[in-house]
């Protein structure tokens, strides 16, 4: 799981199991993950990121959550297609994990451990800010 801001850099990158829902992690990655110290003020995700409860913790910290409703929502509604405008700018996300492919040893995942794996993925977002300076 990544964040990253306007521009594509990374914020805050973990690893996760692939077994519990992105809903879930969000929260933990923005108090456990940030590479910075300021929270974005909006944050983009696909379809996966509607919930009800998320948008909620997230207007706590004064995150605002910018997703697609669901086709099999039942209940009405929350945003409008202003707010949805922003949405196109999620292929900037897509762009960080190509970024991340190009290093052989993340896109493979040689490493058994997560903890060494978690520090080669920092290492290369560490790299791609570094290029962008």
């Amino acid at each position: 799981m990544a964040i990253v801001d306007h521009n594509g850099l990374p914020i805050a990158v973990d690893i996760y199991s692939a077994s519990p829902h992105e809903v879930t992690l969000v929260i933990p990655l923005l108090n456990n993950g940030c590479l910075t110290k300021a929270k974005p003020e909006r944050l983009i995700g696909d379809r996966a990121y509607d919930s009800d409860k998320l948008d909620q913790e997230l207007d706590e910290d004064g995150i605002e959550m910018i997703s697609p409703h669901r086709t099999n929502r039942s209940k009405p509604a929350t945003q409008d297609g202003r707010v949805l405008r922003r949405y196109k700018r999620r292929w900037k996300i897509e762009r960080l994990f190509a970024w991340l492919q190009t290093f052989r040893r993340i896109q493979v995942r040689y490493e058994h451990k997560h903890k060494n794996y978690l520090a080669f993925i920092h290492l290369g977002c560490l790299m791609i800010l570094l290029r962008h300076l």
